[in-house]
């Protein structure tokens, strides 16, 4: 077989966000694209590109070795990458965002459709019609507290015990009283054992404002702080149950930088995560495709 040559075209793509976590979103039908660490972290320059929290590369499971085990549960595979190049699991916001651009560009119908990610499969749902708030939810699935103890989360002096929580990602959730006093998120919070978390962590800060009614700040893991997190606010609520002794369904209210989402437990401890997802430009961006 011959090798792929690459050449430079033009490139579809969507830009879109979830409560304004941001992504760009390229449908590749044909499996063709290559990208590399530079090509995302060009394109996720809010200067010098298209300006993003991620990228998401929209592909059928068929075509992408790295799914194509999935194939049989569902037909796109969400190929995340952060800000900073790196390959991510899964992503909350990014996937009802992708699964939006899905549904807007004539991929895939409204309702209820399973999507690949490398955290597993994930059904999405799209409602028929468009709302107020183009509203798209996610069934999460249950997250898990495998139970590290000593972790700590410090910023400038002050310092926090956390709760690890994977949600197919992992999170560092430190329950607060006053979200101001993380300061600016600017930098990456340090985490302590720094053994505990090799590959970094994403790192919740959440504070109470009523019965099922939080509030989050989050510094995410190779990108910095974001205005919403899907997957944080699904853990900011696994850990306030986990610390209340809460049990049963219930709705939970998230109020994040950027509008508010909502997470449903069902009766089995599974979540799902609704919230805006809106889809704000289209255009062309040159890209190096590969011809097989």
């Amino acid at each position: 077989m011959n090798a792929p040559q690459a050449h430079l075209v033009g490139v579809v793509f969507a830009k879109g966000h979830g409560a304004e976590n941001d992504f760009i979103v390229l449908p590749d039908p044909a499996g063709h694209l290559l990208l590399s660490r530079e090509d995302v972290i060009r394109l996720c320059d809010r200067r010098t590109g298209i300006g993003a929290d991620g990228l998401l590369r929209a592909v059928p499971c068929a075509a992408d070795p790295e799914a194509a085990a999935m194939a049989d549960e569902a037909e796109w595979f969400m190929d995340y990458r952060n800000a900073d190049g790196s390959r991510g699991a899964m992503c909350g916001n990014g996937i009802r965002v992708m699964a939006r651009c899905l549904v807007d560009a004539g991929l895939c119908t409204p309702g209820t459709f399973a999507v690949a990610t490398r955290a597993g499969v994930r059904q999405v749902h799209v409602p028929f019609g468009r709302g107020p708030a183009d509203a798209v939810s996610v069934q999460m699935g249950r997250p898990r507290l495998p139970g590290s103890q000593g972790i700590e989360v410090s910023v400038e002096r002050r310092r926090w015990p956390a709760l690890h929580v994977d949600m197919g990602n992992p999170h560092a959730v430190v329950l607060i009283d006053d979200l101001a006093h993380v300061g600016d998120l600017r930098e990456a919070p340090a985490v302590t054992p720094p053994t505990e978390y090799p590959a970094g962590v994403t790192v919740e800060f959440v504070t109470v404002r009523g019965p099922r009614h939080l509030a989050l700040r989050v510094h995410e893991r190779g990108v910095g702080e974001t205005r919403a997190c899907g997957t944080g606010a699904c853990a900011a609520v696994a850990a306030l149950r986990h610390r209340r002794r809460q049990t049963g369904a219930a709705v939970y209210t998230i109020d994040v930088p950027g509008g508010r989402l909502h997470v449903a437990v069902r009766a089995d401890g599974s979540m799902e995560l609704n919230g805006p997802a809106v889809i704000v430009a289209r255009g062309t961006v040159d890209l190096v495709h590969a011809v097989r």
